[in-house]
Protein backbone atom coordinates (compact mmCIF):
# COMPACT_ATOMS: atom_id res chain seq x y z
CA UNK A 1 0.00 0.00 0.00
CA UNK A 2 2.42 2.08 0.62
CA UNK A 3 4.42 1.10 -1.99
CA UNK A 4 1.55 2.33 -4.36
CA UNK A 5 1.08 5.34 -2.73
CA UNK A 6 4.98 6.53 -3.39
CA UNK A 7 4.29 5.65 -7.34
CA UNK A 8 1.21 7.72 -7.25
CA UNK A 9 2.89 11.08 -5.94
CA UNK A 10 6.02 10.40 -7.92
CA UNK A 11 3.40 10.22 -10.97
CA UNK A 12 1.79 13.26 -9.83
CA UNK A 13 4.87 15.36 -9.40
CA UNK A 14 5.88 14.09 -12.51
CA UNK A 15 3.08 15.64 -14.28
CA UNK A 16 3.05 18.73 -12.93
CA UNK A 17 6.07 19.35 -13.54
CA UNK A 18 5.78 18.24 -17.37
CA UNK A 19 3.17 20.78 -16.92
CA UNK A 20 5.09 23.95 -15.59
CA UNK A 21 7.73 23.23 -18.29
CA UNK A 22 5.24 23.24 -21.01
CA UNK A 23 3.38 26.59 -19.47
CA UNK A 24 6.95 28.32 -18.99
CA UNK A 25 8.21 27.44 -22.98
CA UNK A 26 4.61 28.71 -24.34
CA UNK A 27 5.24 31.68 -22.08
CA UNK A 28 8.89 32.25 -22.82
CA UNK A 29 7.74 31.90 -26.53
CA UNK A 30 5.75 35.14 -26.70
CA UNK A 31 6.46 37.57 -29.30
CA UNK A 32 6.04 40.70 -28.93
CA UNK A 33 5.49 43.80 -31.37
CA UNK A 34 6.53 47.73 -31.05
CA UNK A 35 4.82 50.48 -32.53
CA UNK A 36 4.41 54.18 -32.18
CA UNK A 37 0.66 54.80 -31.44
CA UNK A 38 -0.79 57.85 -34.06
CA UNK A 39 -0.66 61.33 -32.92
CA UNK A 40 -3.65 63.97 -33.68
CA UNK A 41 -3.29 67.28 -34.37
CA UNK A 42 -6.21 69.52 -33.88
CA UNK A 43 -8.97 70.99 -36.33
CA UNK A 44 -8.34 74.66 -37.72
CA UNK A 45 -11.05 77.25 -37.20
CA UNK A 46 -13.18 79.44 -39.05
CA UNK A 47 -10.24 82.23 -40.62
CA UNK A 48 -7.36 80.77 -38.92
CA UNK A 49 -4.67 79.04 -40.93
CA UNK A 50 -2.80 75.77 -39.26
CA UNK A 51 0.55 74.53 -40.18
CA UNK A 52 1.96 71.24 -39.24
CA UNK A 53 5.64 69.91 -39.38
CA UNK A 54 6.54 66.42 -39.85
CA UNK A 55 9.38 63.89 -39.65
CA UNK A 56 9.52 63.01 -43.51
CA UNK A 57 7.99 63.67 -46.75
CA UNK A 58 7.10 60.18 -46.44
CA UNK A 59 4.60 60.41 -43.11
CA UNK A 60 1.53 59.07 -43.13
CA UNK A 61 -1.59 60.85 -42.67
CA UNK A 62 -5.39 60.85 -42.23
CA UNK A 63 -7.78 63.00 -42.43
CA UNK A 64 -9.82 62.62 -39.36
CA UNK A 65 -13.92 62.82 -40.77
CA UNK A 66 -12.56 60.93 -44.14
CA UNK A 67 -14.96 57.70 -45.45
CA UNK A 68 -11.51 56.51 -46.06
CA UNK A 69 -9.10 55.21 -43.56
CA UNK A 70 -6.55 54.63 -45.80
CA UNK A 71 -2.97 56.35 -44.61
CA UNK A 72 -1.30 59.03 -47.69
CA UNK A 73 1.38 60.72 -47.69
CA UNK A 74 2.34 64.16 -46.41
CA UNK A 75 4.37 64.70 -49.76
CA UNK A 76 6.22 67.40 -47.75
CA UNK A 77 7.70 68.53 -44.26
CA UNK A 78 5.35 70.97 -43.54
CA UNK A 79 1.87 71.35 -44.95
CA UNK A 80 -1.30 73.30 -43.78
CA UNK A 81 -4.64 71.69 -42.13
CA UNK A 82 -7.32 73.27 -43.81
CA UNK A 83 -10.19 72.61 -41.59
CA UNK A 84 -10.79 69.16 -40.24
CA UNK A 85 -8.19 67.34 -37.35
CA UNK A 86 -5.55 65.02 -39.16
CA UNK A 87 -4.02 61.67 -37.74
CA UNK A 88 -0.39 61.11 -38.31
CA UNK A 89 1.47 57.90 -38.23
CA UNK A 90 4.41 60.18 -36.92
CA UNK A 91 6.94 56.73 -36.01
CA UNK A 92 8.08 58.40 -32.99
CA UNK A 93 9.03 62.03 -34.48
CA UNK A 94 6.42 64.70 -32.25
CA UNK A 95 4.49 67.22 -35.10
CA UNK A 96 4.62 70.57 -34.16
CA UNK A 97 1.09 72.83 -35.05
CA UNK A 98 1.21 76.20 -35.25
CA UNK A 99 -1.70 78.04 -36.00
CA UNK A 100 -2.51 81.95 -36.08
CA UNK A 101 -5.09 84.33 -37.15
CA UNK A 102 -3.59 86.64 -39.69
CA UNK A 103 -2.47 90.17 -37.93
CA UNK A 104 -3.49 88.95 -34.46
CA UNK A 105 -2.19 86.05 -33.10
CA UNK A 106 -0.27 82.65 -33.28
CA UNK A 107 0.45 79.92 -31.42
CA UNK A 108 1.66 76.09 -31.61
CA UNK A 109 1.75 72.69 -29.55
CA UNK A 110 2.07 69.04 -30.60
CA UNK A 111 0.37 66.92 -31.77
CA UNK A 112 -0.19 63.70 -29.54
CA UNK A 113 -2.01 60.38 -29.14
CA UNK A 114 -5.22 60.02 -27.35
CA UNK A 115 -4.58 60.72 -23.79
CA UNK A 116 -7.12 59.85 -20.50
CA UNK A 117 -6.63 62.50 -18.79
CA UNK A 118 -5.47 66.35 -19.67
CA UNK A 119 -5.29 69.62 -18.04
CA UNK A 120 -5.83 73.33 -19.25
CA UNK A 121 -4.87 76.05 -17.25
CA UNK A 122 -5.46 79.05 -19.06
CA UNK A 123 -8.79 80.41 -21.04
CA UNK A 124 -11.66 82.87 -20.48
CA UNK A 125 -15.39 82.38 -20.90
CA UNK A 126 -16.14 86.10 -20.36
CA UNK A 127 -17.49 88.54 -22.45
CA UNK A 128 -14.32 88.88 -24.83
CA UNK A 129 -13.94 85.22 -24.56
CA UNK A 130 -13.83 84.00 -28.46
CA UNK A 131 -11.73 80.43 -27.73
CA UNK A 132 -12.39 76.51 -28.20
CA UNK A 133 -12.25 73.05 -26.27
CA UNK A 134 -11.82 70.72 -29.24
CA UNK A 135 -12.51 67.20 -28.76
CA UNK A 136 -11.04 64.84 -31.52
CA UNK A 137 -11.77 60.94 -31.77
CA UNK A 138 -9.88 59.49 -34.34
CA UNK A 139 -11.18 56.19 -33.61
CA UNK A 140 -14.12 54.25 -34.76
CA UNK A 141 -16.29 53.93 -31.97
CA UNK A 142 -18.66 56.68 -29.97
CA UNK A 143 -16.59 58.83 -27.27
CA UNK A 144 -17.57 60.67 -24.37
CA UNK A 145 -15.71 62.83 -22.69
CA UNK A 146 -16.55 64.12 -18.99
CA UNK A 147 -15.36 68.12 -19.01
CA UNK A 148 -14.48 69.37 -15.57
CA UNK A 149 -14.50 73.41 -15.25
CA UNK A 150 -13.35 75.34 -12.40
CA UNK A 151 -13.31 78.97 -12.12
CA UNK A 152 -12.47 82.12 -9.97
CA UNK A 153 -16.18 82.69 -8.22
CA UNK A 154 -18.28 79.70 -8.88
CA UNK A 155 -18.45 75.96 -7.70
CA UNK A 156 -16.49 73.60 -9.69
CA UNK A 157 -18.61 72.04 -12.58
CA UNK A 158 -19.28 69.13 -14.80
CA UNK A 159 -20.49 68.27 -18.50
CA UNK A 160 -20.10 64.75 -20.60
CA UNK A 161 -19.67 65.54 -24.12
CA UNK A 162 -20.25 63.08 -26.71
CA UNK A 163 -18.59 62.56 -30.00
CA UNK A 164 -19.60 60.64 -32.71
CA UNK A 165 -16.84 58.16 -34.16
CA UNK A 166 -14.23 59.59 -36.14
CA UNK A 167 -15.31 63.41 -35.83
CA UNK A 168 -14.89 66.35 -33.55
CA UNK A 169 -16.66 68.61 -31.70
CA UNK A 170 -15.35 72.25 -31.14
CA UNK A 171 -17.26 73.94 -28.09
CA UNK A 172 -17.09 77.72 -26.71
CA UNK A 173 -15.32 78.40 -23.94
CA UNK A 174 -18.02 80.51 -22.97
CA UNK A 175 -20.29 78.11 -22.80
CA UNK A 176 -18.47 75.79 -20.46
CA UNK A 177 -18.43 78.38 -17.26
CA UNK A 178 -20.31 81.77 -18.78
CA UNK A 179 -18.98 84.86 -17.49
CA UNK A 180 -15.71 83.76 -15.73
CA UNK A 181 -12.72 85.41 -16.86
CA UNK A 182 -10.16 82.99 -15.37
CA UNK A 183 -10.52 78.67 -15.93
CA UNK A 184 -9.60 75.62 -15.41
CA UNK A 185 -10.68 72.64 -17.81
CA UNK A 186 -9.68 69.02 -16.96
CA UNK A 187 -10.85 66.73 -19.96
CA UNK A 188 -11.42 63.24 -19.04
CA UNK A 189 -11.81 60.27 -21.26
CA UNK A 190 -14.51 58.52 -20.54
CA UNK A 191 -14.48 55.97 -23.82
CA UNK A 192 -13.11 56.17 -26.93
CA UNK A 193 -10.03 57.45 -28.86
CA UNK A 194 -9.88 60.97 -27.50
CA UNK A 195 -7.73 64.03 -27.93
CA UNK A 196 -8.15 67.62 -26.74
CA UNK A 197 -7.20 71.01 -27.54
CA UNK A 198 -7.60 74.52 -26.20
CA UNK A 199 -7.64 78.00 -28.36
CA UNK A 200 -7.80 80.53 -26.30
CA UNK A 201 -8.59 83.38 -28.21
CA UNK A 202 -10.29 86.97 -26.74
CA UNK A 203 -11.45 89.95 -28.55
CA UNK A 204 -13.85 93.22 -27.76
CA UNK A 205 -16.19 93.97 -30.99
CA UNK A 206 -13.89 94.17 -33.52
CA UNK A 207 -10.60 94.46 -32.01
CA UNK A 208 -8.17 91.72 -31.47
CA UNK A 209 -7.30 90.81 -27.85
CA UNK A 210 -5.09 88.03 -29.19
CA UNK A 211 -4.80 84.57 -28.48
CA UNK A 212 -2.60 81.33 -27.95
CA UNK A 213 -2.91 77.75 -28.22
CA UNK A 214 -3.25 76.37 -24.43
CA UNK A 215 -0.89 73.02 -24.08
CA UNK A 216 -1.99 71.00 -21.41
CA UNK A 217 0.00 70.99 -18.38
CA UNK A 218 1.24 68.39 -16.05
CA UNK A 219 -1.11 66.43 -13.26
CA UNK A 220 -1.53 68.24 -10.44
CA UNK A 221 1.55 67.66 -8.14
CA UNK A 222 3.27 69.23 -5.58
CA UNK A 223 6.80 70.32 -7.39
CA UNK A 224 6.04 72.28 -10.29
CA UNK A 225 8.11 73.74 -12.80
CA UNK A 226 7.22 75.79 -15.68
CA UNK A 227 10.45 76.18 -17.96
CA UNK A 228 9.59 79.04 -20.81
CA UNK A 229 7.98 82.60 -19.96
CA UNK A 230 8.40 85.53 -21.65
CA UNK A 231 9.11 88.90 -19.93
CA UNK A 232 7.99 91.98 -22.28
CA UNK A 233 7.11 95.58 -22.17
CA UNK A 234 3.24 95.35 -21.31
CA UNK A 235 0.93 96.28 -23.98
CA UNK A 236 -1.15 99.49 -23.33
CA UNK A 237 -4.66 98.35 -21.78
CA UNK A 238 -3.45 94.30 -22.07
CA UNK A 239 -3.92 92.24 -19.17
CA UNK A 240 -1.10 92.06 -16.74
CA UNK A 241 1.32 89.04 -16.74
CA UNK A 242 -0.15 86.66 -14.36
CA UNK A 243 0.24 83.38 -12.98
CA UNK A 244 -2.93 81.10 -12.73
CA UNK A 245 -3.17 78.32 -9.92
CA UNK A 246 -5.82 76.00 -8.50
CA UNK A 247 -5.53 73.41 -5.81
CA UNK A 248 -8.23 71.12 -7.30
CA UNK A 249 -8.34 68.59 -3.56
CA UNK A 250 -10.32 68.65 -0.52
CA UNK A 251 -7.79 70.98 0.92
CA UNK A 252 -6.42 74.39 0.92
CA UNK A 253 -2.95 74.38 -0.55
CA UNK A 254 0.41 76.86 1.39
CA UNK A 255 2.35 77.37 -1.91
CA UNK A 256 6.00 79.31 -2.80
CA UNK A 257 7.26 80.32 -5.81
CA UNK A 258 10.72 80.62 -6.84
CA UNK A 259 11.77 82.67 -10.17
CA UNK A 260 15.05 80.63 -11.99
CA UNK A 261 16.64 83.24 -14.83
CA UNK A 262 20.08 84.38 -15.85
CA UNK A 263 20.51 86.30 -12.45
CA UNK A 264 20.08 83.59 -10.81
CA UNK A 265 17.27 81.87 -8.31
CA UNK A 266 14.68 83.79 -5.86
CA UNK A 267 11.46 84.29 -4.45
CA UNK A 268 9.49 87.26 -5.40
CA UNK A 269 8.21 89.49 -2.44
CA UNK A 270 5.17 87.81 -1.71
CA UNK A 271 5.51 84.77 -3.11
CA UNK A 272 6.84 82.64 -0.13
CA UNK A 273 3.71 82.24 1.57
CA UNK A 274 0.68 82.23 -0.88
CA UNK A 275 -2.76 80.63 0.80
CA UNK A 276 -4.45 79.05 -2.29
CA UNK A 277 -8.36 77.85 -1.78
CA UNK A 278 -9.65 74.70 -2.66
CA UNK A 279 -11.27 74.59 -5.66
CA UNK A 280 -10.85 77.98 -6.65
CA UNK A 281 -8.96 79.61 -9.40
CA UNK A 282 -6.45 82.07 -8.74
CA UNK A 283 -4.35 84.50 -10.20
CA UNK A 284 -1.48 86.35 -8.83
CA UNK A 285 0.36 89.17 -11.17
CA UNK A 286 4.06 88.04 -11.65
CA UNK A 287 6.33 90.35 -13.14
CA UNK A 288 9.94 89.66 -12.13
CA UNK A 289 12.72 92.49 -11.94
CA UNK A 290 15.07 89.95 -14.28
CA UNK A 291 17.78 91.34 -16.60
CA UNK A 292 16.87 88.53 -19.50
CA UNK A 293 13.94 88.49 -21.24
CA UNK A 294 12.38 84.31 -20.63
CA UNK A 295 12.26 83.37 -17.21
CA UNK A 296 11.16 79.98 -15.96
CA UNK A 297 9.63 79.05 -12.20
CA UNK A 298 9.35 76.13 -10.08
CA UNK A 299 6.55 76.17 -7.49
CA UNK A 300 6.37 73.94 -4.17
CA UNK A 301 3.14 73.09 -2.41
CA UNK A 302 2.10 70.92 0.20
CA UNK A 303 -0.96 69.94 -1.69
CA UNK A 304 -1.45 68.70 -5.44
CA UNK A 305 -1.94 71.89 -7.71
CA UNK A 306 -1.95 72.67 -11.38
CA UNK A 307 -0.55 75.99 -12.65
CA UNK A 308 -0.25 78.16 -15.69
CA UNK A 309 1.57 81.75 -16.43
CA UNK A 310 -0.13 84.26 -18.85
CA UNK A 311 2.03 86.92 -20.28
CA UNK A 312 1.65 89.32 -23.04
CA UNK A 313 3.76 89.81 -25.83
CA UNK A 314 3.14 92.48 -28.11
CA UNK A 315 -0.36 92.58 -29.13
CA UNK A 316 -0.10 88.59 -28.58
CA UNK A 317 -0.40 86.64 -25.40
CA UNK A 318 1.07 83.41 -24.61
CA UNK A 319 0.79 80.45 -22.16
CA UNK A 320 3.17 78.88 -20.44
CA UNK A 321 2.45 75.18 -19.34
CA UNK A 322 3.98 73.35 -16.75
CA UNK A 323 6.18 70.25 -18.31
CA UNK A 324 7.19 66.86 -17.25
CA UNK A 325 11.21 66.45 -16.65
CA UNK A 326 12.81 66.21 -20.25
CA UNK A 327 13.61 62.87 -22.17
CA UNK A 328 14.94 61.82 -25.05
CA UNK A 329 12.53 62.60 -27.81
CA UNK A 330 12.99 63.86 -31.35
CA UNK A 331 10.97 66.84 -32.68
CA UNK A 332 9.84 68.01 -36.07
CA UNK A 333 10.66 71.67 -36.43
CA UNK A 334 10.84 72.12 -40.57
CA UNK A 335 9.81 75.86 -40.61
CA UNK A 336 10.57 77.19 -37.28
CA UNK A 337 13.50 78.29 -35.60
CA UNK A 338 12.62 78.76 -31.92
CA UNK A 339 14.39 79.56 -28.36
CA UNK A 340 15.11 76.31 -26.49
CA UNK A 341 14.91 76.99 -22.58
CA UNK A 342 15.64 75.00 -20.02
CA UNK A 343 15.55 74.59 -16.27
CA UNK A 344 17.18 72.36 -13.59
CA UNK A 345 20.17 73.01 -10.94
CA UNK A 346 22.65 71.09 -13.62
CA UNK A 347 21.77 71.58 -17.50
CA UNK A 348 23.05 68.67 -19.70
CA UNK A 349 21.78 67.89 -22.91
CA UNK A 350 22.95 66.56 -26.34
CA UNK A 351 21.27 67.82 -28.84
CA UNK A 352 21.10 66.01 -32.55
CA UNK A 353 19.82 68.61 -35.19
CA UNK A 354 18.80 67.25 -38.66
CA UNK A 355 19.02 70.65 -41.38
CA UNK A 356 18.38 70.96 -44.92
CA UNK A 357 20.23 68.57 -47.12
CA UNK A 358 20.99 66.19 -44.49
CA UNK A 359 23.27 67.26 -42.74
CA UNK A 360 23.16 66.15 -39.09
CA UNK A 361 24.53 68.55 -36.12
CA UNK A 362 25.27 67.75 -32.54
CA UNK A 363 25.23 70.56 -29.87
CA UNK A 364 26.12 69.89 -25.91
CA UNK A 365 24.26 72.42 -23.44
CA UNK A 366 25.79 72.55 -20.27
CA UNK A 367 24.57 75.17 -17.30
CA UNK A 368 23.74 75.81 -14.27
CA UNK A 369 20.05 76.82 -13.21
CA UNK A 370 18.77 78.13 -16.45
CA UNK A 371 20.46 77.51 -20.61
CA UNK A 372 18.62 78.95 -23.88
CA UNK A 373 19.62 77.73 -27.04
CA UNK A 374 18.20 78.98 -31.27
CA UNK A 375 17.12 76.39 -33.40
CA UNK A 376 19.23 77.71 -36.67
CA UNK A 377 16.17 78.54 -39.77
CA UNK A 378 17.12 75.26 -41.95
CA UNK A 379 16.22 72.74 -38.79
CA UNK A 380 14.21 69.84 -40.15
CA UNK A 381 14.48 67.63 -37.21
CA UNK A 382 15.80 67.62 -33.43
CA UNK A 383 16.81 65.11 -31.79
CA UNK A 384 17.90 64.96 -27.65
CA UNK A 385 20.13 62.07 -27.01
CA UNK A 386 20.94 62.25 -23.75
CA UNK A 387 19.39 64.62 -21.03
CA UNK A 388 20.42 65.00 -17.41
CA UNK A 389 17.78 64.11 -14.74
CA UNK A 390 15.34 66.86 -12.97
CA UNK A 391 15.48 69.17 -16.47
CA UNK A 392 12.71 70.76 -17.86
CA UNK A 393 12.37 72.29 -21.17
CA UNK A 394 9.87 74.30 -23.86
CA UNK A 395 10.37 76.44 -26.81
CA UNK A 396 8.84 79.76 -27.41
CA UNK A 397 8.73 80.61 -31.30
CA UNK A 398 7.60 84.03 -33.01
CA UNK A 399 6.49 84.64 -35.99
CA UNK A 400 4.45 87.38 -38.08
CA UNK A 401 1.57 86.93 -36.29
CA UNK A 402 2.46 86.13 -32.66
CA UNK A 403 4.12 84.46 -30.26
CA UNK A 404 3.71 80.92 -28.79
CA UNK A 405 5.29 78.39 -26.25
CA UNK A 406 5.42 74.73 -27.18
CA UNK A 407 6.31 71.88 -24.56
CA UNK A 408 9.56 69.51 -25.01
CA UNK A 409 7.25 66.59 -24.69
CA UNK A 410 7.28 63.35 -27.18
CA UNK A 411 3.74 63.19 -28.95
CA UNK A 412 4.10 59.17 -28.45
CA UNK A 413 5.76 56.56 -26.80
CA UNK A 414 6.86 53.44 -27.99
CA UNK A 415 4.73 50.59 -27.25
CA UNK A 416 4.49 46.67 -26.46
CA UNK A 417 1.64 44.65 -27.42
CA UNK A 418 1.52 40.28 -27.88
CA UNK A 419 1.29 39.27 -31.07
CA UNK A 420 -1.57 36.42 -31.23
CA UNK A 421 -0.26 32.85 -31.60
CA UNK A 422 -1.84 29.89 -32.77
CA UNK A 423 -1.90 26.89 -30.74
CA UNK A 424 -3.03 23.53 -32.61
CA UNK A 425 -3.42 22.27 -29.16
CA UNK A 426 -5.93 24.23 -27.77
CA UNK A 427 -8.44 22.12 -30.80
CA UNK A 428 -6.71 18.99 -30.10
CA UNK A 429 -5.71 18.72 -26.91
Amino acid sequence: MKLRRFFIIVITLGLLIGASNTLSGSISGQQFSTSYPSVVCPSTGTSLTSQVSVGSQDTKIRRVGSTSAKFVKSRALRFPVPTDPILVDAQGITPIVWQSRPGSWAGGTICSDPAASQWFVGGSADISARGKLILVNSGLSESVADVFIWSGTSAASTKAITVKANSFEAVGLDSLAPGESSIVVRVVSRSGRLNAYMVDERGKGLRALGGDLVSPGIAPAKQIYIPAIPLQPKVKNAPAQQLRLLAPGDADANISVEVISGDGRFTPVGFNEILLKKGQVMNFSLSPKVSSSVYGIRIESDEPIVAGVFANVGKDFVWSSSVPPLSPLTIALTGMSPILVFIGERINVDLELGVAGGKKLRKTINASDIAFWRVPDNARNLTFLRVSANTYGSALQASVNGFGSIPLIAGSVLTKSAIPTANIRVLNP
